[in-house]
Parts: C-alpha cells; structure tokens; sequence
C-alpha cells in the first residue's frame, strides 16, 4: 500500500521559513537592512559572498553585527543586490517635486483638462503666447 504525502510535488520544503540558525542577538539596523535586500533579490549568503569575493562567514558576520564597510565593498554589495548605496545605508530620498504646476495653476489647469479638446487648445495657445511675449520682454 501507498501512502499519500501532505506535501505536493511542486511546493518547496522551505518555502516561507527562514534558513539557518536564529540570530544571539539583535541584528543593527544596516543587518536588517541587508537581510530584507537580499532575500529581495533571491539570493543566499554564500551567492552573495562569492560575487563580493569574501567568505559567507565573513557576508553572514555583515548581516550580524554592526561593521564597518569600506566605500567599495559597499558600492559593490549594492551592485550584487540591485539595489543603491542609500537604500542599504537607510536614506530617505528627498521627496521629488512634480514637474507639473502647483497651488493656483495646478487648480486651473485640473480645470481646463476637463474641458472639451478644442477649448483646451485655445487656452493653452494663449498661455503659450503670453509666456513667450513675457520672455521676449525679460530678455530685451
């Protein structure tokens, strides 16, 4: 007789537990940084430590406790990872600023985009001349 297994041919062992052993102590925040960006991109320690030319004891160490990163290792690392410099460093980027209008414009420009094609042509062909009568005047 033949037994059934729980387990279905195409559902991996391990999916969704985590390798290795539990951690002492409390990673640093650039550890957290790093576990998150790696397992991210699909790849194991020792992937990780092979493309960076260093040991996985040495990688793992990294993931561990607080180091201290030579400008190069880190630039390569976010180059294996995917990712950049700033995001395994923690930085914020600086909030961009939309290319369209703001405050009053933006308001009215919302509005003319809900007029018909026709009439927003016409409005725009008359802010297209003034503008270009105002830089003509600036200029001279």
């Amino acid at each position: 007789m033949q037994g059934i297994s729980p387990i279905s041919g195409n559902c991996l062992y391990n999916d969704g537990m985590p390798g290795g052993r539990p951690p002492k102590l409390k990673r640093s925040e650039f550890g957290e940084r790093l576990v998150v960006i790696r397992q991210r991109a699909g790849l194991s320690q020792t992937h990780v430590a092979d493309k960076l030319g260093v040991s996985q004891q040495a990688y793992a160490g990294w993931e561990r406790s607080t180091v201290a990163l030579r400008p190069d290792d880190l630039a390569k690392l976010a180059e294996v990872l995917e990712t950049t410099t700033d995001e395994l460093l923690g930085k914020q980027p600086a909030p961009k600023r939309g290319t369209g209008p703001v405050g009053k414009a933006k308001a009215l420009f919302d509005r003319v985009s809900a007029l018909p094609r026709d009439r927003q042509q016409r409005i725009l062909t008359t802010v297209e001349d003034m503008l270009v009568a105002h830089e003509t005047r600036k200029a001279g």
